[in-house]
């Protein structure tokens, strides 16, 4: 992929539904806790915005009653892991979709609400299936990017690479030429990495 800009941001992916940069630090575990990046919980950027998260939740609703729960479990599972929505941001939504008569609460058994998609729903996302398709194919590349990290010699060079950021970056007072330098390096290899 090329003719896209590799500034101080990081790297952006083109592609309609690809990654931006925060999406690739949050996979490949810059993060903030370690190894991969679980979404907002790990990252302090959402992989997912407000719409497209209605968007994924109504999507899986649509194929059966879902709790809430089994929502994040099932973005978790598609997503090999890499990514689960908090559930400080799974619920609301949930309730948003209900007040926009997206969803409904469905019979259950036990404590757990479990909501069903209605006609208005099906509309909505009939209406904006391009759109869902694309979310889709994104918990997709989650899911290819850490099966490929995880068991090769990427994951040894990025924990490598995550853990000398940290150690230098550590001191209260950090000097700005530094932090130049290293932009500089890290901006050279996407730049190598995108003509491989």
């Amino acid at each position: 992929m090329r003719h896209h800009h590799c500034g101080h941001r990081g790297m952006h992916f083109g592609r309609r539904g690809g990654f931006g940069g925060a999406d690739f630090a949050m996979a490949f575990g810059f993060g903030g806790r370690g190894g991969f990046g679980h979404g907002e919980r790990g990252g302090r950027r959402r992989m997912f915005d407000g719409t497209e998260l209605r968007l994924i939740l109504l999507k899986l609703i649509e194929e059966q009653p879902r709790h809430g729960y089994d929502l994040i479990r099932e973005i978790e599972e598609r997503t090999g892991g890499a990514y689960a929505p908090s559930p400080g941001v799974v619920y609301p939504t949930l309730t948003m979709l209900d007040d926009m008569g997206l969803i409904e609460e469905s019979k259950s058994e036990g404590a757990k609400k479990q909501f069903a998609i209605t006609e208005a729903g099906t509309t909505h996302l009939a209406e904006r299936a391009e759109e869902v398709e694309a979310l889709f194919e994104r918990l997709t590349q989650l899911a290819g990017m850490r099966a490929r990290a995880d068991g090769g010699p990427i994951r040894r060079a990025m924990g490598n690479l995550r853990t000398v950021l940290q150690e230098r970056l550590a001191g209260e007072s950090v000097d700005p030429d530094m932090l130049h330098n290293v932009a500089e390096i890290l901006d050279e290899a996407a730049r190598k990495i995108e003509r491989l």
